[in-house]
């Protein structure tokens, strides 16, 4: 059987996502050049697992929660593996998803010509206005987003309309160059600067991707100071220490943002 020239492996990190992730892996299989789908279950409480499975995606699974950084690493890791064992040739590029895409991640090709024709090293989605579940505007006060791209223009002069969008497309190359990951929440700021800086080509693209946006609960809040805390050590490991120290200082550290934000 002949091998395609262009092989592109979709990644997907998930945790708790049962309801979402069947839909998500067969709308990213139904994508061109896609020829393999990896759900790195990271942790989860559900059948997250075995849905994507069902679905026809290649599982690997984290026993505890180890974070979406480690989990983009584990599906990779296996992709490498079945390359090895099956004798396939590499996959030329990564697409990397969000769990909690479903039937919108059938839209994500306009992320995969670019990369696979040779345009851009690193495509990264720019999404539009989502909505919560019950069709409000997100919460937050834009902490994260101001942190991630303040940081990313100081850095790297690079100036992100979307710096923590995690759909996203990149050679394997460029995947290497970015590696290891920042832990965390702060993978995205962390691979952008890293790739920027490599000499790379990087692109934004509107994409009309959907997802769950979160709301202004207090779980939705702790989720942003996460995000927060985890932006602010990939930004000060690659050496921005006083701007981006500043936002959570000013919060009075993840306690005091949690605080502002529950006011």
């Amino acid at each position: 059987m002949n091998q395609p020239l262009t092989r592109v492996a979709c990644i997907i990190p998930a945790k708790d996502e049962e309801q979402r992730i069947a839909a998500t892996v067969k709308a990213a299989s139904s994508l061109k050049y896609v020829d393999v789908v990896i759900v790195c279950d990271d942790g989860s409480s559900d059948a997250t697992a075995q849905y994507a499975a069902a679905a026809g995606a290649v599982v690997v699974s984290h026993t505890r929660n180890r974070g979406k950084a480690a989990a983009i690493d584990s599906a990779v890791n296996a992709l490498g593996i079945l390359e090895q064992r099956d004798k396939l040739p590499e996959a030329r590029a990564l697409l990397l998803l969000d769990a909690d895409l479903e039937e919108s991640a059938a839209a994500c090709a306009p992320l995969i010509e670019p990369v696979v024709t040779g345009e851009a090293d690193l495509t990264v989605a720019v999404l539009p206005a989502q909505r919560t579940a019950s069709g409000e505007e997100p919460g937050g006060l834009g902490l994260v987003m101001t942190t991630a791209t303040r940081g990313i223009e100081e850095l790297c002069g690079f100036s992100p309309r979307a710096p923590l969008s995690g759909q996203r497309c990149l050679t394997r190359r460029a995947f290497e160059l970015a590696s290891p990951l920042a832990s965390g929440f702060g993978v995205e700021v962390g691979m952008t600067i890293d790739i920027v800086r490599a000499g790379l080509r990087v692109k934004e693209i509107e994409v009309d991707l959907y997802h769950r946006a979160t709301g202004s609960d207090l779980a939705s809040q702790f989720h942003r100071a996460k995000q927060l805390r985890d932006v602010t050590r990939a930004l000060t490991a690659r050496g921005l220490v006083q701007a981006s120290l500043k936002e959570l200082k000013d919060s009075g550290g993840v306690p005091g943002l949690l605080k502002r934000l529950k006011r």
